[in-house]
């Protein structure tokens, strides 16, 4: 019937109608729960005043801070203040009320070990701009960067190595609707630094025990079965986190927290991880860039795992040390500077550089110094099988396997799934603990 056709003609375009604009429509203001700067606890190197009524914020520099080259502000958000698991984009719009051009990046950051998505561009004087991040933003080899499940926090940054920063942020939304996120297969969640004591499956601040008023720290994690009273040894995983570094595909902060490899390495059942930092002991502070004192940055190594090997049943002959980027050249830079900390090693795993590749002084005839003290130490390297470092581990007698993790950024994530590399990695440190 003609007429029939054309009510089931009209029903089903309202039900395309009905369906895009579900799709589409879901738009939520990430900023109406801030009503007083002292919710912004993310905050480097700016002053933020809050225009409550119009829900923008005033951003300029801070008299007091000298921020280096990244400031920065964090606006706290959280999966029980908005729906994160459908939304699409996060959309900031940005005004540059100051002189100079402003290069901003817009955040989304979410924990547990997983990544962060951005979005950078330049504002120039007296500009107006709108940055978005794509929340369902993969690496090249189509791992998500990102569990929406887990944002803590949208941050604005500037990348300002001259420039003076006077901008408002204008406006900070979701936007967009998707599909519900569907988690992937095998891929594992790292726990989060709390400042408690050490127990079992969790990871903590720790400062040496002669040490409780420094700034210093490490970040101390024990497997999920350690007991107090127990006395069965762990093995023990120590990992150096990559230099600070902020661009549109890698956000890496420098500091200890920020380490992943170890938990990946060893699913966090059967082995203590210790995340490092690197220090100073002039100035008592960690660096988030460069070395710190190399010297004193193996020395704080040594006493953090002497330590922690002594109160958590730590296994001194079952001892490995890891890093990615910075963390990856300082495994023999620092892991091999001397010969304490040298005999310290059963293996090493480094990812993305090495010692030798002449980032930070670490040249290459020096590294062929520090590898004398390789001795049997074995050799695992992701993502590192450049012909350099081929002809540099030649020189050595010791067992060294190379692999691609496929992920094709300058990022950790690959150790948190269980891709190939990852599990030969994790078959390489089973081996060598039982051996």
């Amino acid at each position: 019937m003609p007429g029939l056709r054309a009510i089931n003609k009209w029903i089903g375009f309202c039900l395309t109608v009905f369906c895009f604009l579900n799709c589409v429509s879901q738009s939520e203001d990430l900023l109406k729960h801030i009503t007083s700067k002292e919710q912004l606890l993310n905050t480097r190197g700016l002053h933020v005043d809050i225009v409550t009524s119009e829900r923008v914020l005033k951003i300029t520099d801070s008299p007091k801070t000298k921020a280096g080259r990244w400031s920065w502000v964090g606006i706290p958000v959280t999966s029980e203040q908005y729906t994160w698991n459908t939304a699409e984009f996060v959309e900031a719009t940005i005004k540059n009320e100051g002189k100079d051009p402003l290069k901003a990046l817009l955040w989304v950051n979410s924990n547990k070990g997983w990544n962060s998505v951005a979005d950078t561009l330049t504002i120039h004087a007296g500009e107006t701009k709108t940055m978005r991040c794509h929340l369902r933003e993969t690496f090249p080899d189509g791992t998500p960067k990102l569990n929406p499940n887990y944002v803590y926090e949208v941050q604005l940054m500037f990348d300002r190595p001259k420039a003076e920063v006077n901008a408002s942020l204008l406006n900070l939304k979701t936007t967009g609707k998707v599909s519900e996120w569907k988690r992937p297969k095998g891929r594992l969640d790292v726990p989060e630094m709390t400042h408690t004591e050490p127990k079992g499956g969790h990871r903590v601040h720790y400062q040496l025990q002669n040490d409780p008023n420094s700034q210093l720290y490490s970040v101390l994690y024990l497997p999920n079965h350690w007991k107090k009273d127990s006395e069965t040894k762990y093995p023990v995983i120590v990992e150096y986190p990559g230099n600070i570094f902020y661009v549109r595909n890698c956000y890496s902060t420098g500091r200890p927290e920020h380490c992943v490899i170890g938990y990946g390495m060893s699913k966090g059942d059967n082995a203590i991880w210790i995340s490092m930092p690197f220090v100073n002991y002039k100035t008592g502070t960690i660096a988030e860039n460069g070395w710190g004192n190399p010297n004193d940055t193996a020395d704080y190594t040594v006493k953090t795992v002497n330590e922690i090997i002594e109160k958590f049943h730590g296994d001194r002959e079952n001892m490995v040390v890891t890093g990615f980027s910075r963390g990856a050249i300082a495994c023999g830079f620092i892991g091999l500077r001397n010969d304490t900390i040298a005999g310290l090693w059963k293996g090493m795993h480094t990812c993305q550089h090495y010692d030798g590749d002449g980032w930070g002084g670490a040249d290459k005839q020096g590294a062929i110094e520090r590898l004398q003290r390789l001795g049997n130490i074995k050799v695992f390297q992701t993502d590192n099988s450049t012909p350099e470092l081929k002809e540099l581990l030649s020189s050595v007698d010791t067992g060294v396997i190379y692999m691609n993790s496929g992920l094709k950024a300058h990022a950790c994530d690959m150790f948190l799934d269980d891709r190939p590399s990852t599990m030969a990695l994790r078959k390489w440190f089973n081996d060598l603990i039982s051996e």
